[in-house]
């Protein structure tokens, strides 16, 4: 299923990112725990789930990133698939 890009927030420090996929166990802990890996913290985050979908939205703090976005980005994916979910992050 293809996500459309973010739309821009003018915040260097922020990232946007957005999960969707069938609902199962692991989905919020296997993107929070790629996201620690790169010392990238959390500051909000929405989920709901509709109908067999789960979708969720977080904002992340990514001024303490320990790699560059595009290799974030490249992470966030990666553990997307291995989720059997959808994911897209951008930089903002």
């Amino acid at each position: 299923m293809p996500i459309p890009e973010l739309p821009t927030m003018g915040d260097e420090d922020r990232a946007v990112i957005m999960v969707i996929g069938a609902d199962r166990v692991g989905i919020v802990a296997g993107i929070a725990e790629a996201l620690a890996e790169y010392n990238v913290n959390i500051v909000d985050l929405a989920s709901t789930k509709m109908g067999d979908l789960f979708v969720m939205v977080l904002m992340a703090d990514i001024s303490g990133a320990r790699e560059g976005m595009s290799s974030l980005k490249a992470r966030l994916e990666a553990r997307a698939r291995e989720l059997g979910v959808a994911g897209r992050g951008l930089s903002l």
